[in-house]
């Protein structure tokens, strides 16, 4: 079933094709991984998602098993175009990459001990550190507005980046907290409009 956004400001729900044509540019344009550039494509140029949306988007995919981006552009796909959208969208992400790949493998074989090829990689490398910083930023901003979410988030970095816990066991605590903060919020939204009634009589 074909979804169309409720949210204002938002494209209309994308075509199989421009599912496939937008992931396909991703994994043309992005170096040193495409996750630092899915927000700004998927929410920014495209107006596919909300920020918001994204961001709870990407905490599924992460959870799942596999590649952050090929989760995102199946989950993607299958929310707007079901099962051919999900399709169009890995095939898009790893096409082009797939041939990129390939070919400079051959070049590198020939230059890999070049000192030039070397100092190219490393400045890749800086590159596309850059890049996840200004994701990881990027992705916090709705999360300003809740701090329990923004708290649920510093306990993950906590955990996992300062105390080198397993991302699995990590997950698995998290997760189910994460749902039930987000019950809660969901719970005092959905009761706001009646207290507010109630407090005009």
């Amino acid at each position: 079933m074909d979804q169309q956004p409720d949210t204002p400001g938002l494209a209309p729900a994308p075509t199989s094709r421009e599912i496939f044509m937008g992931f396909l540019g991703l994994g043309l344009t992005s170096f040193g991984g495409a996750l630092p550039l899915a927000r700004r494509t998927i929410v920014e140029r495209h107006r596919w998602l909300t920020g918001a949306e994204f961001t709870d988007l990407l905490g599924l995919c992460q959870f799942l098993p596999g590649g952050n981006v090929i989760n995102l552009s199946v989950a993607l796909g299958m929310r707007f175009r079901g099962l051919r959208g999900a399709l169009a969208g890995i095939l898009g992400l790893i096409a082009g990459p797939s041939l990129v790949v390939i070919a400079l493998g051959v070049l590198y074989e020939h230059t890999q001990d070049d000192p030039r090829i070397k100092h190219l990689f490393a400045g890749l490398a800086a590159a596309a550190a850059g890049l996840l910083i200004a994701m990881a930023v990027k992705i916090l901003l709705p999360l300003r507005h809740d701090p329990r979410a923004a708290a649920i988030a510093a306990l993950g970095f906590v955990s996992i980046a300062l105390l080198r816990f397993p991302l699995l066991p990590t997950m698995l605590v998290l997760t189910p907290l994460s749902i039930a903060v987000a019950a809660q919020v969901a719970k005092a939204e959905a009761a706001r409009p009646a207290q507010q009634d109630e407090a005009s009589r």
